[in-house]
């Protein structure tokens, strides 16, 4: 009777899976390297400590925001163009508020944009430029009389 062979690796067998091994593990760690380099810059805010320093001036801002209860919808036209619709807390309109806003891509691959806003109707603003195509992050400042709204929001 007849043993079955068994194959046996060579020093050069076990040497090039080795090294195929580790070329792999290196590519992948390349491509995951390169894709977390271009995609997020790494700064949230430029000093931490003046930003901790300036945290409760924010949440006071941002409490002041909560209780104006504007409402608002931002949508785009045809064109582009970013369209604003903001009404006060009883859902009227608000009319002759001074809107400007910054375009940005979320990714960073653009440059950033610099909007004004026109009033088309009561209660909303058109933007003198359109967006190129693509997700956009709009950070608005909205002043109205006494009241300031800050927004974030996106465009698709």
């Amino acid at each position: 009777m007849q043993t079955p062979s068994i194959r046996r690796f060579t020093g050069w067998h076990i040497t090039g899976i080795l090294v195929a091994f580790f070329c792999v593990v290196i590519a992948v760690n390349m491509v995951m390297a390169t894709i977390a380099v271009r995609s997020f810059g790494g700064t949230v805010v430029d000093n931490s400590y003046v930003a901790s320093q300036e945290f409760n001036q924010w949440l006071a801002k941002a409490k002041a925001q909560d209780r104006l209860g504007w409402q608002d919808q931002v949508t785009a036209d045809e064109q582009r163009h970013a369209l604003l619709t903001i009404a006060d807390a009883g859902g009227t309109p608000i009319d002759g508020a001074q809107v400007r806003a910054i375009a940005q891509h979320p990714l960073g691959r653009a440059p950033d944009i610099a909007l004004r806003f026109d009033p088309i109707a009561p209660g909303r603003y058109r933007s003198d430029k359109a967006l190129p195509a693509g997700r956009w992050q709009v950070a608005f400042t909205i002043r109205h009389d006494a009241g300031e709204q800050r927004l974030l929001r996106e465009i698709d």
